[in-house]
């Protein structure tokens, strides 16, 4: 699944790790979203907007294909 993440830590000055912190989970996670490699669960993808005052939708793009 592709998403926005980056773009929106790197907008909201948040480090991975920050951001990993924030969610209680590893930077390892956070690396494997951005990349694509890891699909969250739909409870970390909600997490993941509100903290950037966001929709999943917004977010995350769900790839028809997939």
């Amino acid at each position: 699944m592709k998403n926005r993440l980056p773009e929106y830590r790197k907008k909201h000055n948040l480090s991975q790790d920050k951001l990993a912190e924030m969610l209680n989970v590893t930077r390892q996670t956070i690396i494997s979203i951005e990349k694509g490699k890891y699909n969250p669960s739909l409870p970390l993808a909600i997490r993941i907007a509100r903290i950037f005052h966001a929709s999943v939708e917004e977010i995350f793009i769900l790839d028809e294909e997939e």
